[in-house]
């Protein structure tokens, strides 16, 4: 089982602390018994803290109860993960969670922020520095101000930097968590915590949608043109055939990508037949040539270039590496 530490501290948010308990808990192993829905967990998920009786709280900081972590800080150093779930809000982390963060990250335990909060205190144990990192919108000149060597980017969901990970908030730290789970055990396995969860396996795009503007425009949903898409992955399409469906012009319907996804029509695509192309490696003896035409590639050769782009490996090493994650 893979170890994951869940770091708390006081005045963590309730949602903020659910999310990680909820998602990496769900993740279980194909079932091999008939008539049961899980196999066995694939995670061994653990709350440190400091031993303190520690408030929980709501939107704005009011108090809603209060929680001891059943595990102490130093636990965390044995994890093969640590989730930073986030200070509250006008409160400063520990020293000693600060020391134990470098002291993990020196040892190459993968370090993830699920929220705002978490994204702070991984900047103030200077981890952050000269990174990238990814922060919710209404935050992020603050956190820029405040460390101005990292490089905080307000438009995506999640940054994955390596051993440094770092969510938006929010919603935002579903997403992330989902991507560690596929990165640890496959898309599959992802997926089917998603479904339990009864959210999309992965969003693409950033934080472009939910930002508020005192314009907001013409915003109509893309949803129905996104489903259309997603039945024709093995057809040629183009931005004329999809302004077609849409009934607006190629600018407009490129604009609304871009305000809905934070990415251009095409290059939305192309995420979608590399998500289609890794299940099928995962659930499938389809062959690469197969798979390269069920998704739309035309060609192995070209299903390869996007891998090695996308998905930093080639197929025939996804499908080594995640087909013998699940069985």
């Amino acid at each position: 089982m893979h170890r994951l530490a869940v770091l708390v501290f006081d005045g963590v948010h309730s949602f903020d602390l659910s999310v990680p308990l909820q998602v990496f808990s769900t993740a279980h192993a194909p079932a091999t018994e008939p008539d049961t829905l899980f196999g066995p967990p694939l995670y061994d998920v653990r709350v440190c803290g400091d031993g303190r009786d520690l408030a929980v709280t709501a939107v704005g900081g009011t108090e809603m109860y209060r929680h001891t972590p059943p595990y102490p800080l130093a636990d965390a150093l044995d994890a093969d993960s640590i989730v930073v779930v986030g200070v509250g809000t006008g409160r400063e982390p520990p020293a000693e969670a600060l020391d134990l963060l470098r002291e993990a990250y020196r040892r190459g335990v993968r370090i993830a922020a699920v929220s705002s909060g978490g994204t702070r205190v991984l900047a103030a144990s200077g981890l952050l520095d000269g990174r990238r990192a990814a922060t919710h919108w209404s935050r992020a000149h603050t956190l820029a101000a405040r460390y101005p060597r990292i490089r905080v980017d307000p438009d995506v969901l999640f940054v994955d930097d390596g051993g440094l990970l770092t969510a938006a908030g929010a919603a935002s730290g579903l997403d992330l968590c989902l991507h560690m789970i596929r990165r640890d055990f496959g898309s599959a396995v992802a997926a089917d915590v998603a479904r339990h969860l009864v959210v999309p396996p992965q969003r693409d795009g950033g934080q472009a949608p939910y930002v508020a503007h005192p314009e907001p425009g013409d915003r109509g949903s893309l949803e129905p043109t996104m489903r259309w898409l997603r039945q024709r992955l093995d057809t040629p399409v183009s931005l004329a055939d999809i302004a077609s469906h849409v009934g607006t012009s190629a600018r407009t319907v490129h604009r609304r990508f871009r305000e809905q996804t934070g990415t251009t029509p095409l290059q939305w695509l192309l995420r979608q037949r590399i998500h289609r192309a890794q299940e099928l490696l995962e659930t499938t003896d389809l062959s690469v040539e197969q798979i390269s035409r069920y998704c739309g590639f035309g060609t192995a050769v070209a299903m390869r270039q996007h891998f090695a782009r996308h998905v930093r490996t080639s197929p025939t090493a996804y499908r080594r590496s995640f087909r013998s994650g699940v069985t």
